[in-house]
């Protein structure tokens, strides 16, 4: 047999900063055998700037980007309860900081995973703080040369920090003929690590196939509903083709096997009926 490919969820903003959407999509990827729900974290006003966040966004939160993101942003209340319900639930949950403030504030709860955002990989002072936690990470790819790969993965090295690389395309949706899923085993073969993959396309197809091609995690964006509000919606799985993913991904692992040449019990009665021994 394979190893089990570790499939994340990922609820991100998908929550819409409702907490009865945040635990219904927690419910939905324990029905459907995820090993973990993903969020992200963020310091409003460290990560943007003010003049960003006074320009004009309509959303349904105000009419600035600032209302926008602070309204997607959970705090430490909704964190806790996160906490809480996934434990409950018993299903792991971790997330992306994409500042050192927000990874600060992820350590005071007792998570297995890190992971750094595409966004983040060229962030060298970030990386360096969550290296230094040693926690299994998961590092995307998306925008990323191979020079900014190498250097990031230099930095969890040095760290002595376990990671595993994920191919990445960061357009939202992605279209199908750029998933270019042959980077899987060049990463693999290129760094000597495991490597997963964090989708954006719409359908399962692609995120099958990397399984196939031998992606160890998979990663997608998961929703109540494509049309809801929100930029990650159009690009996430719906609970009904979540599950069907997670199931098409456990049949690959059944199907690549061991690689190991055995004849069958059943496959040794078909030969005695063809050749007679």
């Amino acid at each position: 047999m394979s190893e089990h490919v570790f499939v994340t969820a990922e609820i991100g903003i998908n929550h819409n900063g409702d907490m009865d959407i945040c635990r219904k999509l927690i419910d939905w990827a324990v029905l459907s055998g995820c090993d973990a729900v993903k969020f992200q974290k963020r310091t409003i006003d460290k990560v943007y700037t003010k003049e960003y966040l006074d320009s004009y966004r309509e959303s349904p939160f105000g009419t600035t980007q600032r209302e926008q993101k602070e309204a997607l942003e959970f705090g430490k209340e909704e964190y806790d309860e996160i906490d809480r319900y996934c434990k409950e639930k018993g299903i792991e949950w971790f997330a992306s900081a994409w500042d050192p403030d927000s990874q600060l504030f992820l350590r005071q709860y007792d998570l297995k995973h890190n992971k750094v955002a595409s966004a983040m990989l060229t962030n060298i002072p970030l990386l360096n703080m969550i290296a230094e936690e040693k926690k299994y990470t998961f590092i995307a790819t998306g925008m990323s040369s191979y020079d900014e790969i190498d250097e990031a993965v230099s930095v969890f090295k040095d760290h002595d920090c376990p990671f595993e690389l994920m191919h990445c395309n960061s357009t939202y949706p992605m279209p199908k003929e750029d998933a270019n899923l042959r980077l899987i085993p060049a990463l693999k073969e290129r760094y000597g690590c495991k490597v997963g993959y964090s989708g954006h396309e719409t359908g399962r197809i692609i995120s099958t196939s990397a399984v196939a091609l031998g992606a160890t995690s998979i990663e997608r964006h998961i929703t109540l509903d494509n049309t809801m509000y929100g930029s990650d919606q159009a690009a996430s799985l719906n609970v009904k083709d979540l599950m069907r993913l997670v199931e098409d991904i456990r049949l690959v692992e059944q199907i690549l096997g061991d690689g190991k040449k055995v004849l069958t019990k059943k496959e040794l009665e078909t030969r005695k009926k063809l050749r007679g021994y």
